[in-house]
This record gives structure tokens, C-alpha cells and sequence, in this order.
């Protein structure tokens, strides 16, 4: 990786951790280019792409947007709960799930590359609100 790759992946890491919600990669450069206006998408791209094949980034696949890796679970897949009232992902892991997932596609003689799970719903601050 160059030193400029290795740069810009830190810039949008840093944007990615520093922003709550989910990000698309257009939002990301928005925010990049308030000081570097001549970015581009593919620079972005790169970036997001090098950046979840580390493990540093989640893509949900749903909302085709990316999130900061906040858990340290570098060899296990990440569950994601991501509520559709406000937006909140929240990261989870669970080991047992993905060799379960895992067996049950490997039984067809599926080969499993990589696991994504995200589960839709209401975080628990959306469920109380609506209940008042």
C-alpha cells in the first residue's frame, strides 16, 4: 500500500468513526472534500474497499453504506441491528451463528467466501418512544 493509499484510508476511517450513523461512499467524499476539493470517487472506493477487506470498515449491504468497525473481531463476521427508525447501527458477534450459517450452506456444498448479516427492526430508544 502507498503512502498516500495508506493516508487516505486513515481520512475516511477518521470520518467514518467521527459520524453516528451509516455513510454512504458520495457522503464520505462530501465531507473530504471540504478540504480537498478535488477528490474523486474512485479515490473513496479504493479506500472503503481496502478498508473492509481489513476489517477496519462494515458495508451494509442493505443500505449501501458503510460504518467504523467498532468491535475487535477481526476473523468473525459481524451481526448488525440496524433500526429503521433512526438509522443506529449497533455491531454484535456471535461465533456460533456464523459456523451454524456456515455448515448449514457447507452441507450443499456451498463455499462460503464472507458472511453478512444485518437484521432490520427498532433499537430499544425507538421502541420506548413509540410505547409513550
Amino acid at each position: 500500500m502507498s503512502r498516500r493509499g495508506d493516508e487516505m484510508q486513515a481520512r475516511v476511517l477518521g470520518v467514518l468513526r467521527h459520524h453516528l450513523g451509516p455513510m454512504s461512499a458520495y457522503d464520505v467524499l462530501d465531507r473530504l472534500r471540504e478540504t480537498t476539493p478535488k477528490l474523486a470517487p474512485p479515490t473513496i472506493y479504493r479506500a472503503l474497499a481496502a478498508l473492509t477487506e481489513r476489517g477496519r470498515v462494515h458495508r451494509l449491504e442493505s443500505l449501501n453504506a458503510f460504518i467504523a468497525c467498532r468491535c475487535d473481531h477481526r476473523h468473525d463476521a459481524a451481526v448488525l441491528s440496524i433500526c429503521d427508525g433512526c438509522g443506529v447501527v449497533q455491531e454484535s458477534v456471535a461465533p456460533e451463528l456464523v459456523a451454524d450459517l456456515s455448515a448449514i450452506t457447507g452441507q450443499s456444498g456451498f463455499a462460503v467466501k464472507r458472511h453478512v448479516i444485518e437484521v432490520h427492526g427498532t433499537c430499544a430508544d425507538c421502541t420506548r418512544q413509540a410505547q409513550v
